[in-house]
């Protein structure tokens, strides 16, 4: 076992080595133009960040409050209905529910979105919602609260959750 570790350690120290060699522009060259394939190997840095970005608009279906100020513009004063997911880093059932309540905003298409709160940080805001276990999910339109749940749901409960907060 021992000699398998040496071994397998010499080898890969040998290949970092040779893997930090610099390239020549002439080797460099000669190789693109053998074989074009290999082109995109030797890309500059700078070729490849000057390519245009899409601009197709790119709507988050989630942000993190940042604070009170934050979550009272992008929150309370929101056009559209919100979700806000109170959490905490440690809460495994709120690891499980984020992305599961992120695939349910996400099928809305932009008619809701979701705050994700994180009570250790904005215990204030836990505290003024009175949210007393995680996860705590909180539905609402133009600052008012219109329904919650604590806990784990399955994909088909949050569709229907957040179906009824877009039919409202």
């Amino acid at each position: 076992m021992m000699a398998c570790r040496r071994v397998a350690g010499g080898f890969c120290s040998r290949l970092s080595r040779l893997s930090s060699f610099p390239i020549s522009a002439a080797r460099r060259a000669s190789a693109v133009a053998h074989r074009p394939e290999a082109a995109s190997r030797f890309l500059s840095p700078s070729r490849v960040l000057s390519r245009p970005l899409p601009l197709a608009p790119c709507r988050r279906v989630s942000f993190n409050v940042q604070d009170g100020e934050d979550f009272t513009e992008r929150v309370i004063n929101s056009d559209v209905p919100v979700l806000v997911d109170f959490h905490a880093q440690w809460c495994g059932p709120c690891k499980i529910l984020g992305p599961r309540l992120e695939k349910a905003v996400a099928k809305q298409q932009g008619r809701v979105v979701m705050a994700k709160v994180d009570i250790d940080e904005h215990t204030d805001l836990a505290i003024e919602y009175g949210v007393s276990a995680v996860p705590t999910v909180i539905a609402m339109r133009a600052g008012k609260v219109l329904d919650q749940f604590v806990g784990i749901k399955d994909e088909d409960q949050l569709d229907s959750f957040v179906g009824k907060l877009v039919g409202l």
